[in-house]
């Protein structure tokens, strides 16, 4: 298969090097120069527990990039999709399409911008980082999915799939696509969460005295997917059916310890959004949450945990505020 991977960091380093080292005709587009060097010197190395190698790639920036692709990988930042969009349409084939293999609710974006028709849907929870230019650490293994928008069982997904099989042997096609998003950004709510503190994924979902606040944001994102027809799908622990049950405490508990011991076998302790905010000192994703509010005004939601919770991490982001568990105690104010 012949692909186009834009955007070479943790999600797109990390899938294209496996298809580029089992064959497949990889083309690893990136903005950041000394990224690109390193890759076009010395290749793309994968490091960590699940997978080690390094692999030869074809590497370039935006601005070098030529040809025409059949398949296209968007492994951007969620606030950097438009411009990406913008930027690579010409270089998708006539026949060509465009999979989100990012976090948020970019197929949306997509299909505005070059068609319906012309976007795939895709969900992945795999644990990975960028460390350096031309190394990226693959700290865990994690569902990854792909669909139609529409559900539908084409050639082009079957292909896809079999594809990703080289980089995940359990690869999955879906008819619910959006059932995977949306309990993505719910499961992604938590984590923003966790992001509020200084503790690790697991840790920070393990404490009990946070336990509700987890549940309760979690929950909210549900809803507004439930009152806009879509039925939440479960992953790697997170069950969207305990946490919508907020009666049964048992099965929301279950879940999360779940959750916990799924993210405890996993080399990656702290989330994307954490080493944004402490490592990488730059914006986070949060700003994909304006999709999920506006749907929540849609469909009559308040979603006040949510809408407090990406205002906190914007005041992180700006130096106004410390990581810490008190913000999750104030957080949980907001429900009082």
């Amino acid at each position: 298969m012949k692909l186009l991977v834009i955007g070479a960091g943790a999600i797109g380093g990390c899938i294209g090097a496996q298809l580029a080292a089992a064959g497949h005709d990889v083309t690893l587009v990136d903005r950041e120069t000394a990224h690109v060097a390193a890759m076009q010197d010395r290749g793309l190395e994968i490091c960590g527990p699940v997978a080690s190698f390094r692999t030869r790639v074809r590497a370039c920036l935006p601005e070098q990039l030529t040809g025409n692709y059949p398949v296209v990988l968007l492994c951007v930042k969620s606030q950097d999709t438009v411009k990406a969009l913008k930027d690579l349409s010409p270089f998708v084939a006539s026949e060509g399409f465009v999979v989100s293999m990012q976090n948020g609710l970019n197929e949306v974006l997509i299909a505005e911008a070059l068609g319906e028709e012309r976007a795939m849907g895709a969900f992945v929870n795999f644990g990975a980082d960028y460390l350096e230019p031309g190394v990226i650490h693959y700290g865990g293994r994690g569902a990854v999915v792909v669909g139609e928008l529409d559900g539908g069982m084409s050639q082009r997904v079957q292909a896809l799939r079999s594809a990703l099989l080289a980089f995940e042997e359990d690869a999955r096609i879906s008819d619910n696509i959006f059932g995977y998003l949306w309990s993505k950004e719910a499961y992604g709510a938590m984590l923003f969460v966790t992001a509020l503190t200084n503790d690790s994924i697991a840790d920070a979902l393990a404490n009990r005295q946070h336990r509700d606040i987890y549940a309760a944001i979690a929950r909210e994102v549900l809803a507004v997917a439930c009152a806009g027809g879509i039925r939440p799908e479960a992953f790697n622990g997170f069950d969207p059916r305990a946490i919508l049950l907020g009666s049964c405490e048992q099965d929301a508990e279950r879940s999360l310890e779940d959750m916990v011991a799924f993210n405890r076998r996993s080399a990656k302790t702290h989330s994307g959004i954490w080493r944004d905010l402490v490592l990488r000192k730059r914006p986070t994703e949060v700003v994909m949450y304006e999709q999920v509010l506006a749907a929540g005004a849609a469909r009559g939601h308040a979603m006040p945990l949510t809408r407090r919770m990406k205002a906190m991490i914007h005041e992180i982001e700006s130096g106004q505020r410390s990581l810490a568990r008190s913000n999750v105690d104030e957080l949980a104010g907001t429900l009082s």
